[in-house]
Order: structure tokens, then sequence, then C-alpha cells
């Protein structure tokens, strides 16, 4: 996830490590802080792999800024884990909004459009944080009003990420059937 987040913030623009890390703080911070001791070693491990660059300039006081350029092989890298997300990327609800977070860097429509089928599909499985046997339980199953509300919480959201997708999907599809070639 970080490493994808990276890569989607500097197919953007390129950033100094300063502002990238703010940047993916704001998008993943809240529930998963970035730690100066994890982004700089997968900026290194990145760098190395030859999907970024690093190029030092001027800063506006006395220090040197290390400015983050994402390379060609950077970009395709980029494209290809969007193209291609894990199922952790699709079922974590975190994972998946730094996989969308870039989606709109997938070109064709049609690609866009199976990583969101690939979601849906996942959402449209039975399931719940609770269950009795095999049988997910339902909230109003539930005595307990904490777990009562997190069944609740979740059915809402789940529900109006339904309605996007499907939404989103049908205008993607139209799109890919129209597109020329």
């Amino acid at each position: 996830m970080l490493e994808l987040a990276i890569l989607g913030f500097l197919y953007d623009a390129p950033l100094h490590g300063y502002e990238l890390r703010k940047r993916i703080t704001a998008l993943t911070g809240h529930v998963r802080p970035v730690a100066e001791s994890t982004l700089y070693p997968a900026i290194k491990r990145l760098e190395k792999a030859g999907l970024l660059t690093r190029e030092t300039q001027p800063g506006s006081v006395a220090a040197q800024r290390h400015v983050l350029n994402l390379t060609a092989a950077g970009r395709e890298e980029l494209r290809g884990r969007l193209a291609e997300p894990g199922r952790v990327d699709i079922t974590d609800e975190n994972r998946w909004f730094t996989v969308l977070a870039f989606l709109r860097h997938l070109d064709a429509p049609a690609a866009q459009a199976t990583v969101l089928a690939r979601r849906l599909a996942f959402l449209e499985e039975p399931a719940s944080f609770f269950y009795e046997g095999e049988r997910p339980l339902h909230a109003e199953e539930l005595d307990d009003p904490f777990r009562r509300g997190i069944l609740t919480i979740a059915r809402a959201t789940s529900r109006a990420e339904l309605a996007w997708l499907r939404s989103t999907l049908t205008d993607l599809r139209g799109r890919a059937e129209t597109k020329p070639f």
C-alpha cells in the first residue's frame, strides 16, 4: 500500500519527501500513520528498482531538497499494480481507498471497470463481523448495542459504496463500448 501511494502521488507530480509524506498521511494516516522510518526505506527500494529518481534542488532557506520523480518504469509499475491489485487490495478498505485514489491513471475505462467489478463482487458476498457458527449475523439479531452499531454503520457504508460502484461501472462500461479504436 505504501509503495502504491508513493508511485501514485509521484505520478501526479514530482515531490520532495516531506510533501510526499504529508500526502500519504492525509490519505492513509488516520488508520496507518506513515513514519519516516517506513517511508524512506520504501523510497530507496523504489529508487534502487529504477522506478523513481532523486534530484537535488536548492532549498528555500538553506538546506537542499531532494525532489522525487517517477520514471517511465515507475509509471508502468503503477499502472500494472492498479490493473491487477491483489485480493487484499480489494478487500481491505484502507488498501482499497489507496487503489481508488489512483485508479484514474489506468487509461482504459474497461480496465478501470474490471477493478471496480472485483470490489463489487467482494461487497456482494454475504459477510459480517459476527457469526453464529457459519451464518453471518445481522444487526437486528444482536442484543449488544455496540456490535449492532458496528453492523449498522457497516451496512450503511456498504450500501453507499455499492450504489456508487454500480453507477460508476455503468458509466465506465458505456464509455468503453463507445470508445473509438
